[in-house]
């Protein structure tokens, strides 16, 4: 298991990178909940571990027109 600090990533454009995605599809996948996000202070936080089984599992089908 991973500490937190390095399974935290600060930001949509840090989660887009991480993924391979544009920010504005991980805004758009945080507020339709399709995405685990945590929101503290009007910041977006996303755990690797979360967006790896979400994605490897196929439980968030990306769609083509977000």
């Amino acid at each position: 298991m991973q500490a937190l600090s390095e399974d935290l990533l600060d930001g949509a454009a840090a989660a887009a990178a991480y993924i391979g995605l544009k920010p504005r599809t991980i805004y758009r996948l945080a507020e339709i909940n399709e995405i685990p996000v945590i929101r503290k202070g009007g910041k977006l936080f996303f755990r690797k571990s979360e967006l790896d089984k979400a994605f490897a599992s196929g439980a968030t089908d990306v769609p083509s027109q977000i």
